[in-house]
């Protein structure tokens, strides 16, 4: 039988939730009256797990009223009371990719998976029947045109390319043009990734943003693309990006495996924007919508 996607993502949250889970032991061996070292130790693990030092003493300060307040009698009921206010700490769920016409732009540094994700997302919304475009317009990287190139023939849909070193901007302006042709309902558009802490690159990106804005007829959406392994490099990248952007969501990477599957939590709790997709692996199952309790559960408990 093939692992269903929590398998996939309790197995990727593995080794973070080990971490968790020592500290959780020790909290029902002490029982509810336990002192000061215990919480500033449970803190420390959420932090180290990359949730975030706010996140971490909010979880933290409340999982320490719950376990006093109704006495939490076994592993189980703290378990469940953490993964409740790991869940609470991220907003609602709000997925723009559902969205109807819609244009969405795929930003972030290199690395992250980003151009990956643009041709995942647009198999899966081909294959609901939606009218899909792509546009490449990371224009520095001939692999990144040649692996959106077999992304988009795969799932059937036209991409819209120019020349390599060709100004994104541009490629934006076309992809635009053709998808207004076609009577395109989602166009997803891959940039070229971007140091979060270079200036002269994200004014390059606020152009190709502006552009976009100017010619699509649709709403246009800007998601970020960050690998999980990179912890609170990738909650920096977030802040740099949001400040210059105003992203609308985040597409999280590279979950399977790394001990910093916290940077979820701290990324979503800290800047109030919604994880949209999560990704555990490189088939095209291993990137779905995300669900904070289902998250928290794999986290915390790996069922």
């Amino acid at each position: 039988m093939s692992p269903t996607w929590f398998d996939r993502l309790s197995g990727g949250l593995a080794r973070t939730r080990d971490q968790i889970g020592d500290r959780l032991a020790e909290l029902v061996g002490r029982g509810p009256e336990v002192g000061e070292d215990f919480w500033d130790g449970l803190e420390e693990t959420l932090i180290g797990a990359d949730m975030g030092a706010r996140s971490a003493a909010d979880i933290v300060a409340a999982l320490r009223t719950r376990s006093r307040r109704e006495d939490l009698p076994d592993a189980t009921a703290v378990e469940e009371a953490l993964v409740d206010l790991i869940a609470a700490q991220m907003p609602p769920f709000a997925d723009p990719l559902a969205e109807s016409p819609l244009t969405v732009l795929f930003v972030g540094v290199n690395g992250t998976g980003k151009t990956t994700s643009v041709g995942k997302i647009a198999a899966e919304a081909a294959a609901e029947g939606r009218r899909v475009i792509i546009g490449s317009a990371d224009t520095y990287r001939a692999a990144a045109i040649e692996q959106l190139r077999v992304w988009a023939e795969r799932a059937s849909v036209p991409i819209i390319e120019r020349d390599r070193g060709a100004d994104p901007a541009s490629v934006v302006f076309d992809t635009l043009a053709a998808a207004r042709t076609r009577n395109s309902d989602l166009v997803l558009v891959d940039t070229a990734g971007r140091l979060h802490n270079s200036a002269d690159l994200m004014q390059e990106l606020g152009k190709v943003q502006r552009v976009a804005r100017a010619q699509s007829v649709f709403p246009v959406r800007c998601l970020l693309v960050i690998d999980a392994t990179t912890g609170q490099n990738g909650l920096a990248q977030a802040r740099a990006f949001h400040e210059a952007l105003e992203l609308d969501g985040i597409v999280l990477t590279k979950l399977d495996g790394t001990a910093r599957g916290g940077i979820a939590v701290a990324i979503a709790s800290e800047l109030g924007l919604p994880i949209v997709r999560i990704g555990v692996g490189e088939s095209l199952e291993d990137l779905r919508p995300f669900d904070a309790t289902e998250f928290a559960r794999a986290l915390v408990l790996g069922r």
